[in-house]
């Protein structure tokens, strides 16, 4: 049979053989692509293990700990490396992260959580309560200065057993659990060894991800890799290694972007790139407004500027998600309030009118502030009389040779000053004798004499002129500047000069903020799932390491804010937030300029990423393990 088959070309011409190759090569290919059609069919494409994402990140970071990170670039990295108690899902939610359950009790004044089982480090150690206590014990130890301490204040924490942790607040606290999402870090690690420091150094954690490797150049960290934690008790990521790679500025970066050396990055706006990249916007709980500092500007006290101020700013120019309060409607749900300070530069100009400052032949407008001089005559004197009044008048009467030759300075008012007094009177006859009918000197120093001798004594000076200007300090950032710049222009048009000042991120925290050495400050704030203003707004924050940064003290606003925080009912909640806005609106301690999305563009290639709100920007990485690069197709 096999030879049969072997001979059966040699029995088909040229003709027939043709006809025969075709025809087998038409029925392969029709039984190919059959096969292909029913596997296609009753299969589907799902995710698979490998690739790698490459994530372009500006700055470096400086602590891969929980307890110290305080850049993005150290969060970005805490956010993979690190678990909580709780964590957020991809809609800003709070849900169980190492914690398999919690309790409130004491009416919102004890929280009890209670570990999962079998979960591990990455070096294999098990987690218990003992690594969450001695977490919040290290952020707690003002010796540290984490920048976390304000969260943790006034919080006891103590061991139930070695699987449940007991949290014992001063006063209930409604956004509590937005706290206990921070990055837990292991005991038997000393935390110091979590600090970038050595080269070698391994921060241990029990996240998604684990540090691999670390690229160091003479002067900054070039890259970290970071691959899978096969020690992780969630779902497993699919991506198999996260490589962040860190530029100095965001034109680095998008330069990174075009020439395909990353594949994801976030941006301060919308940036335009070719079609294998695609952007996502997601809701933030931040805004950017112009805070004001009164206790550097007598100027900004005057409540008619902080108005004009306001409504010389168009918002619209700036971005479209503008904002007039921190209660952010379009993250929260609460109305906005009801008085807004919409863009009007009449009533700027009327304003600023009223405060004094009028238009000038230069672009800005001035005020003249005429000062008293530092001693004035204002007391009745004569014969016997002593005192500093008396010493001042002997001054100024030495001045006229022909009135106190002797210009004897003693304090004491005797027979020589009265002589000289009425020398004076006489001098200045017009002015103090004729207006009362008198001939000659009295020697006796009444209002008309103080008068004449309070404007002959003492340098005229022509009013001050004030110029109506501010300095604005900002981070040096091109959109920050250029948000700056804006305003300058705007305010220009009523009158107000504006002088912009930046500084790199490091600089304006600890050499700016923290002091609170500025007059106006362009900063955003970041508010969390549970929205909360006190730290932002409440009177005992004011100080570093409150970010209070107007400064503001309002006793209404302060209790309004305190009740907020206690209720864990929504509705009262809103009632409270909505009183604080009300009031906080009318005292006008800054200018509310807008909520901008948070843009994060990702290379197509990169699939699964389902983001709504996050509470922060590493907060991108919720839901990590969806993400995914390979597929593979299985049956149905």
């Amino acid at each position: 049979m096999k030879y049969n088959w072997i001979q059966f070309p040699k029995v088909l011409n040229t003709k027939e053989k043709i006809f025969f190759f075709i025809f087998f090569l038409l029925f392969a290919g029709s039984l190919i692509f059959l096969i292909s059609d029913i596997y296609i069919k009753n299969t589907e494409k799902v995710p698979a293990n490998g690739g790698t994402l490459i994530e372009g990140v500006i700055g470096q970071p400086r602590y891969i700990n929980p307890v110290y990170a305080n850049t993005d670039a150290d969060r970005d990295l805490v956010q993979l490396i690190f678990s909580g108690l709780m964590k957020y899902d991809e809609n800003m939610n709070l849900v169980h992260d190492l914690a398999e359950k919690y309790e409130v009790e004491e009416e919102g004044k004890v929280y009890k959580f209670y570990l999962k089982k079998d979960l591990f480090w990455q070096d294999n150690q098990p987690i218990t309560a003992d690594d969450i206590i001695f977490t919040i014990e290290t952020i707690q130890n003002p010796d540290l200065k984490s920048p976390l301490q304000a969260n943790w204040v006034g919080v006891e924490v103590e061991k139930i057993d070695d699987y449940g942790i007991k949290f014992t607040l001063r006063k209930p606290y409604a956004a509590f659990l937005e706290n206990c999402t921070l990055g837990i870090i292991p005991k038997h690690i000393n935390p110091e060894s979590s600090v970038l420091e050595p080269l070698e150094l391994e921060p241990i954690g029990s996240g998604p991800y684990k540090i691999a490797k670390i690229k160091q150049g003479k002067t900054r960290i070039d890259y970290i890799i970071l691959e899978k934690n096969d020690k992780y008790y969630g779902s497993k990521p699919y991506i198999s290694k996260i490589k962040f790679i860190f530029y100095d500025n965001e034109e680095d970066l998008i330069k990174a972007a075009k020439k395909k050396n990353i594949t994801s990055f976030s941006s301060s706006s919308y940036v335009e790139l070719n079609n294998n990249w695609q952007d996502y916007k997601i809701g933030l709980p931040r805004y950017f407004a112009v805070f004001f500092n009164q206790d550097k500007s007598e100027l900004l006290e005057n409540k008619d500027i902080r108005l004009a101020l306001n409504y010389a700013t168009n918002k619209q120019e700036l971005n479209d998600n503008t904002v007039d309060s921190p209660i952010l409607p379009n993250i929260y749900g609460f109305e906005g309030p009801e008085q807004i300070y919409e863009y009007n530069p009449e009533k700027a100009k009327e304003l600023l009118d009223n405060a004094g400052f009028k238009e000038t032949e230069s672009e800005y407008r001035e005020k003249t502030i005429n000062k008293d001089p530092a001693f004035t005559f204002n007391t009745r004197l004569s014969r016997g009389s002593s005192g500093t009044q008396v010493t001042e008048l002997q001054k100024c009467l030495a001045k006229f040779d022909d009135v106190y030759p002797n210009g004897t300075v003693s304090g004491y008012y005797g027979a020589k000053t009265e002589e000289a007094v009425s020398k004076f009177q006489e001098k200045y006859y017009t002015d103090i004798l004729e207006p009362y009918g008198y001939t000659k000197g009295t020697g006796t120093v009444g209002p008309s004499t103080q008068a004449k001798l309070n404007e002959v004594c003492f340098e005229s000076k022509d009013g001050e002129k004030v110029q109506l200007k501010f300095t604005l300090i900002t981070v040096d950032q091109e959109q920050m500047i250029q948000i700056a710049e804006i305003l300058k222009e705007q305010w220009k048009q009523v009158g107000i000069d504006l002088d912009i000042q930046s500084f790199t991120a490091f600089q304006l925290e600890q050499n700016i903020i923290k002091p609170r050495e500025y007059e106006m400050l362009l900063f955003g704030e970041v508010l969390g799932a549970i929205p909360d203003p006190f730290p932002f707004w409440h009177s005992s924050q004011i100080n570093d390491p409150g970010l209070n940064l107007a400064l503001y003290e309002n006793t209404k606003a302060d209790e309004a804010l305190e009740e907020n925080r206690k209720s864990p009912d929504y509705d009262y909640r809103a009632e409270k937030l909505a009183s604080f806005q009300k009031t906080l609106i009318k005292d006008v301690p800054c200018i509310f300029l807008y909520s901008p999305d948070y843009v994060y563009l990702v290379s197509k290639d990169i699939k699964g990423i389902n983001l709504s709100k996050i509470t922060n920007p590493a907060k991108r990485f919720a839901g990590i393990e969806n993400w995914y690069i390979k597929t593979k197709r299985t049956w149905k």
